[in-house]
C-alpha cells in the first residue's frame, strides 16, 4: 500500500524534528517535492529558510540531507530523529562531489 501524501509529511515531519514544518507538493514532473523549513532562521526578506532549492533535486533524501546539515550547522545542539543519518547524508554529499569534479 502506498502512503499518502499526508502520511508522508507526518512522517518526515517527525524525522526532522520540532524546529521543522514539512510540506509536499507535486512538481511539474509528477514527482512529490519535500520543503522542510525551519522555524527559527529566515533567508531572504522575512521568509523561513527551507530545503527547496529550484531546479535541484528535492525529493525526500536530498531535502532530509540539507536538513540535517542545517540541524549540525545553526542547531547544534538540536535533537531530531534524522540526525542518525548524518554518517550517510556526509557519504551522499561526498559522491556528488567527487562526481562533479570528474564531470559526471
Amino acid at each position: 500500500m502506498v502512503a499518502s501524501r499526508s502520511a508522508r509529511e507526518r512522517k518526515a515531519g517527525v524525522e526532522a524534528g520540532p524546529l521543522a514544518t514539512v510540506k509536499i507538493d507535486v512538481g511539474a514532473d509528477q514527482q512529490f517535492v519535500y520543503k522542510v523549513s525551519c522555524t527559527v532562521c529566515t533567508a531572504k526578506g522575512d521568509r523561513a529558510w527551507s530545503t527547496y532549492r529550484p531546479g535541484e533535486d528535492n525529493g525526500y533524501m536530498a531535502a532530509m540531507d540539507r536538513w540535517i546539515f542545517h540541524l549540525k550547522e545553526k542547531h547544534p545542539d538540536a535533537d531530531a530523529p534524522c540526525l542518525v543519518y548524518l554518517p550517510e547524508a556526509q557519504q551522499r554529499l561526498h559522491e556528488r562531489r567527487v562526481a562533479r569534479e570528474s564531470g559526471a
